[in-house]
């Protein structure tokens, strides 16, 4: 398929450049998948949709990334966004401007943090040794977020940036349609009976590269780390109902760990599945998400569970009533 399908007209005014102070005061689009009819609800009615029996999948994965500004002794400008700890004090980072950095340079970041190249890897990264006289300290002063690229606006706080169910660490940017959830709307879907499967994707630091290929077929998903528990598999496959997922990462795991119709196996691995138009879903039956960039991979997905033309006829309905776009917008419930 051509990428140009799944192109549609967004308005930069409409690129939510903040969070709302209360999570669950999102709006929420509910389209269904087989008729098309669409509805305009609010994100703190979305238990109402959920039966007893379904199951919810979220994506317990938490932002370690953080981004520094720094500069090198000759005054030249850094900007690095540090992706992992490989151990101690040295980092997997990615750094502008890369060309011009080498291993052994030095990059001033405060009065208390500097960092030396250690060497290039492979996929552009490197890796930086930090040093000052309380590291983590230091970091913790001089971090930023680590935003979108379409995010102007600082966040000034990061736990905003973390869905409330965020435990394990490792991914370069937040699961976001996990952060419309609060506590309260958590424990309302207990009440109902629906059961909660947490399971884990890192979401890698190219989750925002747009498709630059002519085609679907020429791009390819850089791998992400996943894993389902031997608990989290025996509650999705013990569920009678549904198998809802908050988002296009929950998606992409039980699919990648699908092991029949409803069901999914333990793993822990990669996976670079790239769910596109005329895939068939084996587990997920229902999907929570937010509003995407076009001719993104996460709207090409999206567009393969709902059908395109009944997605971007939604789009267009959301473009019309201002809903808020992107990682800190509005949501959407696919049924």
């Amino acid at each position: 398929m051509l990428t140009s399908d799944f192109d549609y007209f967004l308005p930069e005014e409409l690129i939510a450049q903040e969070p709302l102070e209360d999570r669950s005061a999102s709006r929420m689009l509910v389209l269904n998948r087989a008729t098309g009819d669409v509805q305009h609800r609010m994100f703190r009615d979305f238990p109402e949709y959920l039966n007893p029996g379904d199951v919810l999948v979220i994506n317990d994965t938490r932002v370690s990334a953080f981004r520094l500004r720094g500069h090198r002794p000759s005054g030249a400008q850094v900007e690095a966004l540090f992706l992992e700890s490989v151990g101690g004090s040295v980092y997997r980072a990615l750094m502008k401007p890369g060309r011009r950095l080498r291993a052994g340079d030095e990059v001033i970041f405060s009065d208390d943090l500097t960092g030396r190249i250690i060497r290039r890897l492979e996929d552009g990264s490197r890796l930086v040794e930090m040093s000052g006289e309380d590291v983590g300290a230091a970091i913790a002063s001089a971090a930023e977020t680590p935003l979108p690229p379409y995010i102007r606006k600082p966040l000034t706080a990061g736990e905003r940036y973390q869905t409330v169910y965020s435990k394990d660490e490792g991914s370069s940017a937040a699961p976001t349609a996990g952060l419309h959830f609060t506590d309260e709307v958590l424990d309302r879907l207990t009440r109902r009976g629906v059961e909660v499967a947490r399971v884990t994707l890192h979401v890698g630091a190219s989750t925002f590269r747009p498709v630059r290929s002519q085609t679907l077929d020429e791009h390819e998903l850089a791998a992400e780390r996943i894993r389902i528990t031997r608990e989290a598999a025996q509650t999705i496959n013990a569920g009678a109902g549904r198998v809802v997922c908050v988002g296009t990462t929950s998606t992409r795991t039980v699919e990648a760990c699908a092991a029949g119709p409803g069901r999914v196996s333990p793993r822990e691995s990669e996976t670079d599945l790239f769910i596109k138009p005329g895939y068939e879903f084996r587990v997920t039956g229902g999907l929570l998400t937010n509003f995407h960039m076009p001719r993104s991979t996460l709207f090409v997905l999206v567009s393969a569970f709902a059908g395109l033309d009944n997605l971007k006829q939604a789009y267009a309905q959301a473009v019309q009533e201002r809903y808020r776009f992107l990682s800190l917008g509005d949501a959407m419930l696919i049924l």
